[in-house]
C-alpha cells in the first residue's frame, strides 16, 4: 500500500495572499492522496481556520518552537508560496524537498518601469507552477473562504444594502473622503463601510459630511469572518485594492474594485469571482506606479483619487439594475 504523502504549505501573510493559496490547497488536497498541513502566522489563522481543506495548521510564534514541531511530521514535500528569508531558512532547517514560487522580479520591474508586461497571468496560476512535479491541475472553480454565521452583529443583513471596504495599506491605495461622499449621496440604499482602525476617523468624516442618512460605520469593530458576513449577504461590494477583495471573491457577490498605483496587471486581481467584477483603473497610466501601492508617479496621495465618482456611480447602477 502506498504511502500517505504528507505536505506542507507555508504563507505567511497577509489577508489576500493567503487567500489567494486556497484554490491549490483544494486541489493538492482533492487530486492526490495527502495530509495537508499549513504554515501561517497567528493573526491569520481565522482565515483557513475553518478550511475543510486543510488538516493542519501551524501557527508561527517562535521560529524555534516551530522547528521542533514541524520535524516531526515527516513531511514529503514543502510547498513554499511566501518564499522569503524565514520560509527560506525554515525548509533548509528541515531539509525536506521544497517548491518555491518565484517572485519575478524582472517581470515586475519592467512592468512597473517601463509598461513591459511579462507577467500576463494571476498570481494563482503562479502558484500552481510549484506542483507540476504533483500533476496537479487547476479546477477553475475560484477561492476559499468559510464563513461563519455571525449572530452578534447589530445589523439587519436581510435588508438590501451595500458594502464597502474604504481601507488600504496605504494612503494612494484608498479613494478620497470626497470621491466616496459623493457616491454615497446618490446611492439610495443603505451602505455599510468596512475597514480597520485606521479607517475609523476615516468613516466618521463620511458620514459627517453626508447627505445619506442610511450609512453604518463598522470600520475597527468587527473581526474578519464578521466583516465577510456582511459581504456575502450585501447587493454589492466595493473596494480598493484590499485582503478583503478576495474573501470577496469567493462570495456570491459582485464587486467593483479601485485601482490606481497598483494595478491589475500586476496579477493580484479578485480571482475567478462567483459573480460580476468591474476593475476600475486611474487612466494617469496604464502600468503600476509601485507593486504595493506606497507611492506614485502621478499624484502624491495617488491617482486612484483621480477616478471620476460619476463613473463609479454608474457601474454602481449597471450591477443594481
Amino acid at each position: 500500500m502506498q504511502k500517505q504523502l504528507k505536505i506542507l504549505f507555508i504563507r505567511f501573510s497577509s489577508i489576500g495572499d493567503i487567500i489567494l493559496t486556497t484554490p491549490i490547497v483544494r486541489c493538492v488536497k482533492l487530486q492526490v492522496d495527502a495530509q495537508v498541513h499549513f504554515l501561517t502566522k497567528k493573526k491569520y489563522n481565522s482565515l483557513i481556520e475553518n478550511n475543510k481543506y486543510i488538516d493542519k495548521i501551524y501557527l508561527l510564534d517562535n521560529t524555534k518552537t516551530i522547528f521542533s514541531q514541524l520535524e516531526k511530521e515527516g513531511y514529503d514535500y514543502i510547498i513554499d508560496l511566501h518564499n522569503n528569508l524565514r520560509s527560506n531558512y525554515i525548509k533548509f532547517k528541515l531539509s525536506v524537498k521544497s517548491f518555491s514560487v518565484s517572485k519575478n522580479i524582472l517581470e515586475r520591474y519592467l512592468l512597473i518601469n517601463f509598461g513591459i508586461n511579462l507577467l500576463n497571468n494571476h498570481v494563482v496560476n503562479r502558484y500552481f507552477k510549484t506542483v507540476n512535479f504533483l500533476n496537479i491541475k487547476n479546477d477553475n472553480l475560484g477561492l476559499d473562504y468559510f464563513v461563519k454565521d455571525e449572530k452578534k452583529i447589530n445589523y439587519n443583513y436581510k435588508k438590501d444594502y451595500l458594502s464597502w471596504c474604504i481601507g488600504g495599506t496605504y494612503e494612494q491605495k484608498k479613494l478620497s473622503i470626497n470621491q466616496i461622499k459623493d457616491i454615497i449621496d446618490k446611492v439610495d440604499l443603505p451602505i455599510v463601510l468596512l475597514g480597520g482602525d485606521n479607517e475609523k476617523a476615516y468613516a466618521k468624516e463620511i458620514i459627517r459630511i453626508s447627505k445619506n442618512k442610511k450609512i453604518t460605520n463598522f470600520c475597527g469593530k468587527l473581526s474578519i469572518n464578521e466583516s465577510a458576513y456582511l459581504i456575502k449577504h450585501s447587493k454589492l461590494f466595493l473596494t480598493n485594492d484590499t485582503g478583503m477583495m478576495h474573501i470577496a471573491s469567493s462570495l456570491d457577490i459582485p464587486i467593483i474594485s479601485f485601482w490606481g498605483c497598483t494595478k491589475p496587471s500586476l496579477g493580484f486581481y479578485a480571482y475567478k469571482p462567483k459573480k460580476s467584477l468591474i476593475n476600475m483603473e486611474s487612466i494617469n497610466s496604464k502600468r503600476p506606479c509601485s507593486r504595493h501601492g506606497s507611492n506614485c508617479r502621478y499624484k502624491k496621495e495617488g491617482c486612484i483619487k483621480t477616478i471620476p465618482a460619476n463613473e463609479i456611480l454608474k457601474n454602481i447602477n449597471l450591477i443594481l439594475d
